[in-house]
């Protein structure tokens, strides 16, 4: 607690400069009830009404041994319909193959041990921005629901949606005008880019935001996360044991950290950091 209050007053200049496409400012301002919601209807093209409020930073696992996995975002809307909105600043080839995994184990954790209805099994929805274009067709928004390739009209239903969403795209007849504002705001959020979209939810998006990077306790937040990672990485790093070091690699590239960011902390080459899971 002594902590937090040699913190009190003062706003990490980190936190002022943050965009939405940071995971730290994403995850605070979309675990907001309401900014998820009026993010997903820009989105999404429909209003969505969620049950409850969303969870940050939530941790899923299949089993005690699998792959840890930590969701940004998560949350549920009245229709039962699951959805999980991730930001993803820097560049991964993986991604499409990531969306799948975290859909497989968002679905198959809320199925009942024995259940045998595959009927229950919810609708979810994955939703990544990101300030590039994965698929270099110049689009905002690129979503994928399985189809027949030998007849492209019809629709497996299984309940699954990706979408992949480029803050940076060129083509503004492939999405809405308020779309293409949200993306611009998520990449620059600042008063002028909020003010200049003329759009009124993202205006009481740009509030929220504003509250959140003028509050003590986030910043507080943000501080003590910082150091209790440092202070985690010191102490493995102190042990000298290259176990410790591969397990803190693991943590850090679980949270899509800089490779090169891991390499200089934990000591270990970047080809050896791309091979772990």
């Amino acid at each position: 607690m002594a902590k937090d209050k040699t913190l009190k007053g003062r706003i990490p200049k980190e936190l002022e400069d943050m965009t939405l496409l940071d995971r730290f400012l994403f995850s605070e301002a979309i675990e907001d009830k309401e900014t998820m919601e009026l993010m997903l209807g820009i989105i999404l093209g429909e209003e969505v009404e969620l049950k409850e409020k969303p969870q940050a930073e939530k941790e899923e696992r299949t089993s005690p041994g699998s792959k840890r996995v930590v969701l940004d975002v998560l949350g549920e809307d009245i229709n039962d319909i699951l959805y999980n909105i991730e930001s993803q600043k820097e560049f991964r080839r993986n991604l499409p193959k990531r969306s799948r995994y975290y859909e497989g184990i968002i679905t198959i954790k809320r199925l009942k041990s024995g259940e045998t209805d595959y009927g229950k099994v919810q609708d979810v929805c994955m939703i990544m921005v990101m300030p590039f274009d994965l698929f270099g067709k110049g689009s905002y928004k690129y979503t994928f629901q399985m189809s027949c390739d030998e007849f492209p009209d019809v629709k497996l239903e299984d309940g699954a949606t990706r979408i992949f969403l480029n803050t940076r795209g060129t083509d503004p007849e492939a999405a809405s005008e308020e779309l293409i504002a949200l993306l611009k705001y998520i990449e620059n959020t600042t008063d002028e880019v909020a003010e200049s979209s003329g759009n009124q939810k993202i205006m009481r998006i740009h509030e929220k935001i504003k509250a959140i990077k003028a509050n003590e306790d986030v910043g507080v937040r943000l501080m003590n996360a910082w150091e209790e990672k440092q202070e985690t990485l010191k102490e493995g790093l102190e042990i000298g044991s290259y176990e410790k070091q591969l397990e803190i690699a693991k943590r850090m590239k679980a949270r899509e950290m800089n490779l090169q960011e891991i390499a200089d902390i934990t000591g270990l080459p970047e080809e050896e950091i791309k091979k772990l899971s």
